[in-house]
């Protein structure tokens, strides 16, 4: 029965897969416009945005806008000039604000040293201060 069954359903199984796939062949192809985008292309486009969002973000803080007055840059002058950078120099860029300290100073050097003194000292493990005891 079964075999009966698979002779009369496979040809016709067969014959639909094919006339299924002639309207695919015969439908009309769109035309070129330009070159394709390749998925590198496209991440790379996103990245340059996103470093140049970024930038453009860190410009806007007001302790960097206060610096550039005081340097006597106007910040329209410096979002313009952002504006027209190319892409390769908005990833040097990028990578340059990525290799500056975040807040490095001696201050932050002081107080973190002055903090595990506190917590050794609390601990029992030094004695350098005496308000701990």
């Amino acid at each position: 029965m079964m075999k009966k069954l698979s002779r009369v359903l496979s040809p016709l199984l067969i014959a639909f897969l094919v006339l299924g796939s002639f309207s695919v062949a015969a439908a009309p192809q769109p035309a070129p416009s330009g070159s394709l985008v390749s998925t590198q292309d496209a991440l790379s486009a996103d990245q340059v945005s996103a470093d140049r969002e970024r930038i453009n973000e860190m410009l806007s803080r007001q302790d960097v806008q206060d610096q550039l007055v005081a340097q006597g840059v106007d910040p329209a002058d410096v979002e313009a000039r952002v504006a027209a950078l190319s892409d390769a120099e908005v990833r040097q860029m990028a990578e340059q604000l990525d290799d500056l300290p975040a807040g490095a100073s001696v201050v932050g050097a002081l107080v973190f040293i002055f903090v595990l003194l506190l917590v050794t000292d609390l601990l029992g493990l030094t004695n350098v201060f005496p308000f701990t005891r």
